[in-house]
């Protein structure tokens, strides 16, 4: 038996390959296939089922592009409901791949279809579970995803305490969990940076599955503090629901070369949002007036999907070189498959054609707690999340959260220059891009909060009302 774990980290997604006696499983494929489609072939395993634990808010899964390569099943749990075949399962269903069985538990509460898939080996013994988004390692799945008019975020939060306790705990503590996502993702609250453990230390450190418990007390626990989801979540579900373009068609569009002339009249054109996914400092050094800045080497695909309202937005890209066809494929992961082209030749090129450029003026750390000090920075921003701010600040420095930019912008005075930092300096500058795309002035701070700690402070002050570390 193979079992392996390919884990995305700017998804913070875990999808499982599993293969024994030249069959072979896939459960919860990423949209790209090919991988998969080649670790097959390396083995002469032919695919035989593909597993959704259910359909996911987060990103588009590549089920059915993979079940048309490959002629695979795809198999979801009990109250599913597409626009494409599949085999629908039943509780306690078993499906063999070669010598070893994959048994669907159904349990609903993340969403109504949700299931985990209990692996046990040739000899019969229970080895792990593919949780889905029921389990994670320290938390659970949030239940506010699957509301509808008859069934509340209290209900689904009652059938999760349900499922945990009838269908998980009952299994043998060394049983191995593995959960569909990690620390990062939004699908949970408190996740671990782990990507799997055992269910036995799980019983003993996860607060979900603490036997003394109440089922009341668990449903107030898990619908205490829930953010709000990113506006594509349900956008992500209805495409899990139905028939997408093919990954091979996005990419072959995606990664068109255009020369600056052609690019520039793209930019200009208001159906065109121009994307630079470049890293934050060459960013503000030089880039293209009116273009938003997510960069790659950062939580691209989840701010891609949490700041980009139309997802089916016509995106044209200025990439670093070589990592063209990455940009497309991961904004393809959440949905964003309008992709039309990049730039050719980077920035150089739009430079040598003679077009303009913008910046966002850098600042140090010590800068800016220094120009705090002394008035001259009047408008600064702190664009981290509310529960960073909450645990520690620069004293009279305002909240205004990256998640929520376009409606904070409405609160800005596009005549005056604004400063913003966040924790690390990622985040900072896409706020400021967006802003400056809209007209309003900004500064970066170098290195964020995590710089300005550092700092040597005379009159300002940080205020910590907590041991988080930020």
């Amino acid at each position: 038996m193979i079992l392996e774990q390919y884990y995305t980290k700017c998804l913070a997604q875990g999808t499982y390959y599993i293969s024994s006696n030249g069959e072979a499983a896939v459960i919860d494929p990423l949209r790209e296939v090919q991988p998969y489609i080649d670790r097959a072939a390396q083995e002469g395993a032919t695919i035989k089922y593909i597993f959704l634990t259910h359909f996911h808010a987060d990103f588009v899964s590549g089920h059915v592009d993979l079940a048309d390569k490959t002629g695979a099943t795809i198999v979801i749990g009990p109250n599913a409901s597409t626009s494409y075949a599949f085999a629908k399962a039943e509780h306690q269903q078993s499906f063999s791949i070669g010598d070893i069985t994959l048994t669907l538990l159904h349990t609903p509460g993340h969403t109504m279809e949700s299931s985990c898939y209990l692996l046990k080996d040739e000899t019969g013994k229970a080895e792990a579970i593919f949780t889905g988004d029921t389990l994670f390692i320290g938390d659970v799945g949030r239940p506010d995803l699957a509301v509808k008019s008859d069934l509340s975020t209290e209900d689904l939060a009652g059938h999760l305490y349900d499922s945990l306790r009838n269908h998980i705990m009952p299994l043998p503590d060394d049983i191995i969990i593995y959960p569909a996502h990690g620390a990062g993702s939004a699908c949970g609250k408190n996740m671990s940076k782990e990507t799997s453990d055992t269910l036995g230390n799980q019983k003993k450190t996860n607060y979900a599955l603490n036997p003394d418990l109440t089922k009341e007390d668990f449903i107030k626990e898990v619908t205490t503090g829930i953010a709000a989801p990113p506006s594509y979540f349900p956008k992500n579900v209805w495409m899990n629901k139905g028939v997408n373009s093919s990954i091979d068609e996005i990419l072959k569009r995606g990664i068109t070369p255009i020369n600056a002339k052609s690019f520039k009249a793209l930019a200009d054109d208001v159906e065109y949002l121009v994307l630079d996914v470049r890293s934050p400092q060459e960013f503000t050094k030089e880039h293209i007036p009116g273009s938003w800045f997510i960069g790659l080497d950062g939580q691209f695909a989840p701010w891609v999907g949490a700041l980009i309202e139309d997802i089916d937005q016509k995106i044209i890209l200025v990439a670093p070189e070589g990592r063209e066809e990455e940009a497309v494929t991961r904004l393809a992961r959440v949905g964003y498959d309008n992709s039309q082209g990049y730039l050719k030749g980077g920035i150089s090129s739009w430079k040598t054609a003679g077009y303009s450029i913008s910046s966002i003026e850098d600042i140090t750390a010590q800068e800016f707690i220094d120009g705090l000090e002394s008035g001259m920075i009047e408008q600064p921003l702190d664009c981290r999340k509310p529960g960073e701010y909450e645990s520690s600040h620069v004293n009279g420095v305002p909240l205004h959260a990256l998640d929520n930019v376009h409606s904070e912008l409405k609160h800005l005075d596009n005549t005056k220059v604004y400063t913003v930092h966040c924790a690390g300096g990622y985040r900072s500058v896409i706020f400021a891009s967006i802003a400056q795309s809209q007209g309003f002035k900004f500064k970066n701070v170098l290195g964020g909060y995590g710089a300005i700690k550092k700092t040597e402070l005379k009159n300002q002050e940080l205020v910590t009302t907590s041991s988080c570390n930020i």
